[in-house]
C-alpha cells in the first residue's frame, strides 16, 4: 500500500524534460560541491590582492561553511511550505548572483559578506536536487538517478583544488568565482523550463525557536571545528564557549523538539529505520570522506615537492574512481541487496587507507594514483546505495527534510573529521619529531661522519639539513597516523549496516523493501 503511494508520488515529467531536470540538478549540484574546495588553494593571492592577514582571510573558507550549515537545515521546511521548483530557483540565482559579487569584490569584509550569501543559498542545491531527482524517477530508476547525482557530490571537491589552481595560476584568483556564472545560468534555465510546479506539501508555521536553537549549535561547532587547530583548542577561551553554545543549544534544541506541537524538525522522521541508519553511516563516513582531500595537497605539494596543478592530477584518478564504482553499483541495485555493495565498498575504502597509511615521504606517483583509485572505487560504491536506501522507504512529504539532514549530517561529519584529522597530524609530528631527534646527538656515528664531512659554514648548513628532514619526515609519520585511524574507523562502521532494512531497490521488489 505504501509502495504504491510512493510510486504513485513522483510527477509525471515528459522524457525530454527529465534529460534537462537531470542536467540542471547535477550541475547544480557539481557547482556547490565545487566551491567547497575551490577556493581554498587561491587563499595566498586573495591575501596578497586584499592586504589581509592569514587569519583574517582565512574567514572567506570560514564565513562559506558557517552559512552552508545552518543554512541547510530549513531547506526541507522552505520546499514543502512554498514548493521545490520556486526555492530551487531561488538558491540557483542567489548562488550566481553572489559567486559574481564575490569575484569584484574588493575588500575583505566585502567578500567575506558576500561567501556568507553564497553559502545560505548553495546550502538548498544538494538536498534539493536529491529531492527533485527523487521525485522525478520511479523506484527502480532512482540508483542509476542516485548514481548520476553522486558524481557531482563526491566529484567537485576532487577536482575543485587542481581547477582553482590553475585558474588562479593563469588567470586571477577571482576566476574561482567567475566559473560559476556559465554553470549557474545554465541551470536556472534548465529548471525554469522543465522542472514541474509542485504544490506545498506542508503549510505548518515554522518552529522558529527550534530553527534558532539549531542554528546556533550548528554554528558554534562548525566555528570550534573550523577555528580550534590555529588557536590551540581549548587552551583559547573563544573555543570553550563555542564548545559550550553548541553542547547548550544542542540540549535546548531536544528538548524543545520533544515537548513542542510542531517542531522544526518532525519527531516522526525518525520512524524510518532506513533514514535513522542512513543517516547514522554517512555521519560516520563524512569524518573520513573528506579528511583524505584535506590532508593530500599539502603532503604533495610541500612534502614531495609537486606544483599544485600536478597535484591535482595526482588526486585526479579517485575520481574515476569513484565514477566506475557509481555506475555500477547504480545499475545492480536492482538486482542485489543494497547492502552488499555498501560493504564492498568500505572494505575497499578501509583497504585504501591502510595502504596509504605505509606511505613513505619519498613515494611514488604511481602508488599515490593506484591507492586513490581504489580510495574512489570504495567511496563510490559507498556512495549510491547508500543515498537510495536511505530514502527508499521515506514517506514523499519527508524527503525534503531527510535529504537536508543528509547533507547536513555528511557536512558536519566532514568537518569533524577535517578537525580530527589536522589536529591528530599535529600531535603526531610533534611526538614523532621527539622520537627521531633523539637519534640527533653526538654519539651517532653516522651523524658524526655526515657533519665532519664539511667543514665551517657547511657544517652549520649540513645540521640545517639534518633538521629539515626531521620535520619532514615527522610531518609524514603524523599524516600517516591520521589514515590508519581512518581505515579503523571505517571498520568500525561497517557494523551499522545491520540498522538498514535489506531489499533489492528495483520495480519488482520496492514493495517488499516498503514492508
Amino acid at each position: 500500500m505504501r509502495g504504491d503511494a510512493l510510486k504513485a508520488s513522483a510527477p509525471a515529467v515528459a522524457l525530454g524534460a527529465t534529460g534537462l531536470i537531470t542536467f540542471g540538478t547535477l550541475s547544480a549540484t557539481m557547482m556547490q560541491a565545487l566551491d567547497t574546495t575551490i577556493a581554498n588553494v587561491a587563499l595566498p593571492h586573495m591575501q596578497g590582492s586584499l592586504s589581509a592577514s592569514q587569519e583574517q582571510v582565512a574567514w572567506v573558507l570560514t564565513s562559506y561553511i558557517v552559512a552552508s550549515a545552518i543554512a541547510t537545515t530549513p531547506t526541507g521546511y522552505l520546499a514543502n511550505r512554498y514548493g521545490v521548483k520556486r526555492i530551487f530557483l531561488i538558491a540557483v540565482a542567489g548562488f550566481t548572483i553572489a559567486s559574481m559579487l564575490c569575484g569584484i569584490a574588493s575588500s575583505l569584509t566585502e567578500i567575506v559578506f558576500f561567501r556568507l550569501l553564497q553559502g545560505i543559498f548553495g546550502a538548498a542545491l544538494v538536498p534539493l536536487s536529491q529531492t527533485t531527482l527523487l521525485d522525478t524517477y520511479p523506484p527502480e530508476k532512482q540508483g542509476s538517478a542516485m548514481a548520476a547525482w553522486g558524481v557531482g557530490v563526491m566529484i567537485g571537491p576532487i577536482i575543485g583544488p587542481a581547477l582553482g589552481g590553475w585558474l588562479t595560476e593563469y588567470y586571477s584568483w577571482r576566476w574561482v568565482f567567475y566559473i560559476n556564472l556559465p554553470i549557474g545560468i545554465a541551470t536556472f534555465f534548465a529548471l525554469k523550463a522543465a522542472l514541474p510546479d509542485s504544490e506545498p506539501r506542508r503549510s505548518a508555521p515554522m518552529d522558529f525557536t527550534g530553527f534558532l536553537f539549531l542554528s546556533v549549535a550548528i554554528a558554534s561547532l562548525q566555528l570550534m571545528l573550523d577555528r580550534g587547530q590555529s588557536l590551540d583548542w581549548f587552551q583559547s577561551t573563544e573555543i570553550m564557549v563555542e564548545c559550550g553554545l553548541a553542547i547548550a543549544a544542542m540540549y535546548l534544541f531536544v528538548v524543545h523538539t520533544m515537548t513542542t506541537d510542531k517542531p522544526f524538525i518532525s519527531p516522526s522522521l525518525f520512524k524510518d529505520r532506513n533514514l535513522v541508519g542512513g543517516l547514522i553511516i554517512i555521519a560516520m563516513l563524512g569524518v573520513v570522506l573528506f579528511s583524505t582531500f584535506a590532508l593530500l595537497p599539502p603532503f604533495l605539494q610541500r612534502l614531495q615537492g609537486y606544483p599544485v596543478i600536478t597535484a591535482g592530477l595526482l588526486m585526479a584518478p579517485r575520481g574515476i574512481g569513484t565514477m566506475i564504482a557509481m555506475q555500477i553499483s547504480g545499475h545492480i541495485l536492482s538486482r542485489v541487496d543494497a547492502r552488499l555493495p555498501i560493504l564492498v565498498g568500505m572494505l575497499l575504502l578501509a583497504y585504501a587507507l591502510h595502504w596509504m597509511s605505509n606511505f613513505t615521504a619519498d613515494v611514488g606517483a604511481q602508488e599515490i594514483v593506484l591507492s586513490g583509485m581504489v580510495q574512489g572505487l570504495g567511496l563510490g560504491f559507498i556512495f549510491v546505495p547508500l543515498s537510495a536506501v536511505t530514502f527508499s522507504t521515506l514517506a514523499p512529504e519527508f524527503r525534503g527534510d531527510g535529504t537536508s539532514l543528509y547533507s547536513l549530517l555528511r557536512n558536519v561529519g566532514s568537518s569533524v573529521g577535517i578537525a580530527l584529522a589536522f589536529a591528530y597530524q599535529d600531535y603526531g609530528t610533534k611526538m614523532a619529531h621527539s622520537v627521531l631527534a633523539e637519534n640527533v646527538n653526538a654519539f651517532n656515528p653516522a651523524l658524526i661522519e655526515y657533519v665532519n664531512s664539511s667543514n665551517g659554514l657547511n657544517g652549520v648548513n649540513a645540521l640545517l639539513g639534518v633538521e629539515s628532514e626531521l620535520q619532514r619526515q615527522s610531518a609524514v609519520l603524523g599524516m600517516l597516523g591520521d589514515f590508519h585511524y581512518m581505515a579503523l574507523g571505517v571498520l568500525c562502521a561497517i557494523p551499522m549496516l545491520l540498522l538498514l532494512r535489506p531489499g533489492k531497490l528495483g520495480q519488482s521488489s520496492h514493495d517488499a523493501v516498503m514492508d
